[in-house]
């Protein structure tokens, strides 16, 4: 079993280390110069020469590279050539945004999906599954920023019940931190919920045709019991997979809710750091969510462990 983990771990730092020089590569080969944009078109060539000097874009890009990427280990992402602020605290601020506002999305898709997806499959031949099916086929069908556009109207502009933008910490009240974290995990959620719904019907679907839920109906069981019991957990392998999946999703689709709801968030931030090609930025910013996906793939890779115990004595 600790040579799984070790084994998984180390996959882990080995493609991060190779995302890293790939994200690198593809900001050097960017048409423009970071200087020049910086300093604007009309600056003097002597003027672009001293900012690469002092930023050490004037460096071999092998030297340049371990200098960032020794940085990021250590949580120093640099300095931006365009506002010439540090890089650490945006992303430190706008990821924590970013995963209070997944993280909630996933559990309450979750809370949803499992025991609907359940509900389905096991009245898959009644009115109650079909109807439950038919939803998570709409839901499917809708995108998140649609969502997020019809649940402003509606509780927004409509209700008035919450408001359509904008951000609390929690630490600036939790009332308020609530009211403006509903409805952008809502749009995330609702959606994520009805593809997990349809996961989680097949996967549990797939187990009631097992034998070893018929021996232990055979031995006195009922037909729910011998589900949650030996079942569900046999169910949940395809669909922690998925999960992973869909939250690494998530990541990249908070990038357009940010953008709806005005959240400060790792979303907003790349958009912004993009649109003023800030380039560090950018970098630090795919980075840190190429990071985070692996992550995912790590945490899934684990849990099959603990699912399943096949892997655990393969392993």
């Amino acid at each position: 079993m600790l040579r799984y983990v070790l084994v998984r771990v180390l996959q882990f730092l080995l493609t991060a280390w190779i995302a890293s020089i790939i994200v690198f590569a593809l900001m050097q080969v960017l048409p423009g110069n970071a200087a020049q944009v910086a300093l604007g078109t009309n600056a003097t060539p002597e003027a672009v020469a001293r900012l690469e000097a002092e930023y050490g874009l004037d460096r071999p890009l092998v030297v340049q590279y371990l200098d960032w990427i020794g940085g990021v280990v250590i949580g120093d992402f640099g300095r931006s050539y365009v506002t010439e602020a540090d890089i650490t605290p945006v992303i430190s601020d706008s990821i924590q945004v970013t995963l209070i506002v997944v993280i909630a999305s996933m559990a309450l898709a979750l809370l949803i999906a499992v025991p609907l997806g359940t509900a389905a499959a096991v009245f898959h031949n009644r009115a109650a599954g079909v109807a439950i099916s038919g939803a998570s086929q709409v839901g499917i069908a809708i995108p998140n920023f649609l969502a997020a556009i019809i649940l402003v109207m509606i509780f927004s502009l409509g209700l008035g019940w919450f408001p359509s933008s904008g951000w609390r910490a929690p630490i600036e009240g939790i009332g308020e931190f609530l009211e403006r974290l509903v409805l952008p995990v809502t749009a995330l959620a609702l959606v994520q919920a009805a593809i997990l719904t349809r996961y989680v019907r097949s996967a549990v679907l797939e187990v009631m045709r097992e034998d070893f839920l018929r021996t232990a109906r055979a031995k006195g069981l009922t037909a729910g019991r011998a589900l949650v019991k030996h079942g569900l957990r046999n169910a949940a392998i395809p669909v922690v997979t998925v999960a992973g999946v869909q939250l690494a999703t998530l990541l990249i689709g908070a990038v357009v809710i940010e953008q709806v709801f005005v959240l400060p968030g790792m979303g907003s931030e790349l958009v912004r750091a993009v649109s003023n090609r800030d380039l560090l930025t950018v970098q630090g910013i795919v980075m840190v969510l190429v990071v985070l996906v692996l992550l995912l793939n790590l945490i899934v890779d684990l849990l099959y462990s603990v699912l399943d115990p096949r892997v655990r004595r393969a392993a």
